[in-house]
């Protein structure tokens, strides 16, 4: 079984955070793809893999967000021109970097998350996190992100990321045993998704996963 079929189908029946068509479905126009009182911004071409550990750059913090080498997210993806749009595009890059190191950890506690998420982002998190650590699984391989976009709010204070993953080549790995849990590739492996990201009221730079929307199955993804 696929890595991706596992924790997000159960913070599916857990959540009210994914809130598009389990089946997926083609969402790439009207008034559903857009967030009132944001403006559409430009999609960035998939140029340079980025991969997992530290982010490009250091936060005020030093949260660790590092992973296990094995554990590999890529961000195939250009920083918008926008100075807000790219600080929040980094940082939603470093919420999933913290669920995974929560997932690796086997905590949902860890630093990291609470760092780079909040309100519905957080419990999204905790919710992914701990369908993990409850089916007894981590995970090992390469989890890939492209077809990234950036949308700002009128007010400076939130940016729309969005953006595909490829599981293709990201399993789960049973932790008692070490087997992994592969098959054959799918339509399974493609979600979509859409991370509204705050700016911290307090941090220097740092921006907070607050609500998070994904699309699986998403056939635009392939």
């Amino acid at each position: 079984m696929k890595r991706r079929s596992l924790p997000v189908a159960a913070a599916f029946a857990a959540s009210a955070l994914m809130l598009t068509a389990c089946g997926g479905g083609d969402d790439s126009s009207g008034d559903s793809d857009k967030i009132a009182g944001a403006e559409q911004g430009k999609e960035t071409p998939s140029e340079s893999a980025k991969p997992s550990g530290a982010p490009a750059e250091e936060k005020p913090d030093g949260v660790d967000v590092s992973l296990p080498k094995d554990m590999n997210l890529v961000f195939d993806w250009e920083k918008p021109e926008d100075g807000n749009e790219a600080a929040a595009m980094e940082d939603a890059a470093n919420f999933f970097r913290a669920i995974y190191r929560g997932v690796d950890k086997r905590t949902a506690e860890d630093a990291s998350v609470t760092a780079y998420a909040t309100g519905e982002g957080l419990h999204y998190a905790e919710t992914q996190i701990n369908a993990w650590i409850e089916g007894g699984w981590t995970a090992t391989g390469t989890l890939r992100h492209y077809n990234a976009t950036t949308r700002s709010a009128p007010n400076g204070k939130s940016v729309e990321v969005a953006f595909c993953a490829d599981s293709g080549k990201f399993f789960g790995k049973e932790i008692k045993t070490e087997k992994v849990l592969k098959t054959e590739p799918s339509i399974e492996d493609f979600d979509h998704y859409k991370i509204i990201m705050v700016k911290h009221p307090t941090g220097d730079g740092l921006w907070q996963a607050s609500k998070v929307f994904v699309e699986t199955k998403a056939a635009k993804c392939r």
